[in-house]
């Protein structure tokens, strides 16, 4: 269909006070070949959007440019129907707001004047290279799976079946529970924070099973996980054989593991002194309702707890897992009401106990009997008597310390049931190498074949996805994908993680967590059933179309996209499941031949844009930058500061993208052929304190820099013309001087030399 597009410009807000209105809709007409163009003070005004929607119903238009404020402001207000293309020109922010007029720049009118011009062109051009999006139309199932049945994973089967959804709940073990089954008491979860309190499974369990729309696996393992969001096939295996059930999305609350005390032989002495045990062997001989020493059945005059044992230590774990100090005080208040002639000793090198549970700290603390005391264990010994000695140094005293206990008690830590050794990973891989066959035919070699490149996973989920068995996992093996934005999450869509397999919690947090999780599956059963996206381009209705009669079989798209959404043929051709992507475009910026495209954003598209701009002669002195800003910080981050002011060099274009890895180089290509004299890319941060939102866009934008590097080589151009670089929304103030700081460094080496070609 052509486009019939209107321009309505605002002139509120300033903007007609730098910026010459009636010139810029002149504009329109007498370049742009638009039906119309109008302006007026107050287009976000009633009057003025009803005026639109008249337009667009007597003119026919299909494409309405709103050039104004940015589009992070009154988003609801300019949606004239599905079949209406809406772009936003932020004027305001990127012209009116950020260029300074009273700046030394020769004939400043002009040059503010060409910028606005140059926003409108690229909005025209964009238009004119777009289509409206449809959603995907495929029949979706809204059941959910619920993979673990400790506490947080019947707390979201509970809360998904109580808003009406069918639920489907794997255990492993023959009973559901979890560790709750396994614990005596658990730290108290309601005021006052005082008395321990009885492990949550029994009712949880009762109401799970009593649930009509909860069925429940126990003794049961996933087989295969294959599909995708809303078409999720799923095998459970279990003693009566197989049953593969669809479901639309999936939550895997497989919990935690306790460190390995084995690996604290050197240091503690666990394994080699008969009464050293771990927290977990305290649980058991509590739940038993004798606390003994191993070594001689006796009951222990003295114990002593260790917290982080093995934990906050570069050499075993190096992380806190957040509980151990609540369990070590839960566990020394049961000790003291079973055997109140028992001395317990609490070794801690600081105690957390954040919130509220500060109240149950505090009521430990009046126990007497119960002994705290702040130190680093240097060395544990044995006496004669099996007895063992404890020393601690770096303690309040100022001096070493030495405790005497009958048993001593090692908090350790915990570790998501999806961490996978090292070890482990190569003697699988070894193993799967050995058993696969050339030969593979049918759908179990379909599967294989989709799956040969993929990461050694947990082997709990055991998807068939081309990059890995099982969730993606994190430094230390949890399988979160945004622990700033959207926790969760996982980059396998429609999959999320919930409970201490996402992070180490108590079972009040776990609780919460299956209950968000849950949220997040109800969330996108109904997306999927819609044919839209979830976050972070929620409501997204595009999806990427792939010509595949022109693809090289490259697989840079299936290696760079984040969330699996791509398997491959044995040619190496993609496959998508488009159920699974999220629209950041990634896969559009890692094709060399461009044969990726969205209908609303597209490499022609951008193509065209930069093409659209203008571009002084060499010897003009008024140079153009190019910035390419990721949507989801640099672009806030920019609004922000053109709210407080902040100026831009004048010279510089903006474009903004789903993502910094959404790039092509090719874009950067063509803009310097163009005649760009810089091009500058902000992403998202990354790193352990931040995190692109699209898991590693802004990375993987940073290493196709090499192929930019080299195109630079080959147009014999300086290397500094082309720079990316990370903006959190925190770095609003920042952000004007990074671009104004990249322009005074390429204005240095001159404009360039292709300029005029």
């Amino acid at each position: 269909m052509d486009a019939k597009i209107g321009v309505y410009i605002c002139s509120g807000c300033g903007i007609k006070d730098a910026i010459d209105v009636d010139a810029l809709t002149s504009l329109v007409g007498d370049e742009l070949e638009c039906e119309f163009s109008k302006s007026d003070p107050f287009i976000c005004g009633d009057e003025c959007l009803a005026k639109i929607k008249a337009d667009i119903e007597s003119e026919g238009l299909n494409r309405v440019i709103i050039a104004g404020c940015s589009g992070r402001y009154f988003t609801d207000r300019f949606k004239f129907g599905d079949d209406i293309l809406v772009d936003r020109v932020p004027i305001r922010e990127y012209v009116a707001w950020s260029s300074d007029p009273e700046s030394d720049i020769d004939e400043i009118e002009e040059v503010i004047q060409e910028l606005a011009a140059d926003y409108i062109r690229m909005s025209v051009a964009r238009m004119n290279n777009s289509e409206p999006p449809t959603p995907i139309e495929e029949e979706t199932s809204r059941d959910i799976l619920i993979v673990g049945g400790g506490v947080a994973g019947m707390n979201a089967a509970l809360a998904s079946a109580n808003a009406g959804y069918n639920v489907t709940l794997v255990e492993k073990e023959a009973e559901l529970g979890g560790w709750s089954r396994k614990f005596k008491a658990v730290i108290p979860q309601s005021a006052p924070f005082h008395e321990l309190e009885t492990p949550p499974h029994i009712e949880l369990a009762d109401s799970v099973q009593k649930h009509e729309k909860i069925k429940v696996f126990t003794s049961s393992t996933i087989e295969k996980t294959s599909g995708q969001p809303g078409q999720f096939d799923v095998t459970i295996q279990n003693g009566s054989g197989g049953e593969t059930v669809r479901v639309g999305a999936i939550v895997q609350a497989t919990g935690w593991l306790p460190y390995e005390p084995e690996n604290l032989k050197d240091k503690y002495g666990y394994g080699t002194f008969g009464n050293v045990i771990t927290n977990i062997a305290m649980e058991e001989m509590a739940v038993n309702g004798k606390i003994s020493r191993p070594t001689d059945d006796a009951a222990p005059k003295s114990i002593a707890i260790i917290h982080c044992a093995g934990s906050r230590d570069k050499e075993h774990l190096p992380y806190c897992s957040a509980v151990c100090c609540r369990v070590a005080l839960k566990q020394a208040l049961y000790i003291h009401e079973m055997m109140p002639e028992t001395d317990v000793y609490l070794l801690y090198k600081d105690i957390r106990s954040p919130g509220l549970f500060e109240q149950f700290y505090e009521k430990v603390q009046e126990v007497e009997g119960i002994f705290m005391t702040k130190g680093e264990v240097v060395e544990v010994t044995e006496e004669d008597d099996t007895s063992l000695s404890i020393t601690l140094d770096e303690t309040l005293l100022g001096e070493k310390i030495k405790i005497q206990a009958d048993m001593l008690v090692l908090a350790t830590g915990m570790v998501p049931t999806t961490l996978v050794d090292e070890d482990e990973i190569e003697e699988e891989a070894e193993t799967e190498a050995e058993e696969e066959t050339p030969d593979e035919t049918g759908e179990e070699g379909d599967e294989k074949s989709k799956a040969s490149c993929a990461e050694i996973g947990a082997k709990i989920l055991n998807l068939t996805y081309r990059q890995g068995t099982d969730l993606p996992t994190l430094k230390y093996g949890f399988p979160d994908s945004h622990f700033i934005c959207f926790p969760y999450e996982t980059r396998r869509t429609g999959i999320y993680a919930a409970g201490a397999v996402r992070a180490p919690m108590d079972m009040g947090m776990a609780k919460n967590d299956g209950l968000g999780a849950a949220l997040k599956a109800i969330q996108t059963v109904e997306t999927v059933s819609q044919g839209i996206t979830v976050h972070p381009r929620s409501g997204d209705v595009s999806f990427p179309d792939f010509f595949l009669s022109r693809c090289t079989q490259c697989k840079r798209c299936t290696e760079d996209c984040p969330f699996g959404t791509l398997d491959e043929d044995d040619k190496g051709t993609p496959e998508p499941n488009t159920l699974r992507c999220r629209r950041c475009g990634i896969c559009l910026g890692a094709c060399p031949e461009r044969i990726i495209t969205f209908k609303d954003f597209s490499p022609n598209m951008i193509t065209q844009m930069i093409k659209s701009i203008s571009m002084p002669e060499e010897f003009d002195e008024r140079p153009r930058y190019l910035v390419f800003l990721c949507e989801n910080d640099a672009v806030p981050a920019l609004d922000i500061s053109a709210w407080y002011r902040h100026k831009i060099e004048p010279w510089v274009r903006i474009i903004p993208v789903r993502c910094i890895g959404s790039v092509n180089t090719v874009f950067i290509a063509d803009a310097l052929s163009a005649g760009f004299d810089g091009i500058l890319m902000l992403g998202c941060k990354r790193g352990d304190d931040y995190q692109c939102h699209f898991v590693n866009g802004s990375e993987l934008g940073d290493y196709r820099m090499e192929n930019v590097r080299e195109k630079l080589k080959q147009l014999v151009l300086e290397s500094e013309r082309v720079q990316i670089d990370q903006v959190e929304l925190s770095d609003w103030h920042k952000i004007p001087k990074m671009i104004n700081d990249f322009v005074e460094e390429v204005n240095d080496l001159g404009m360039n030399p292709y300029k005029d070609f």
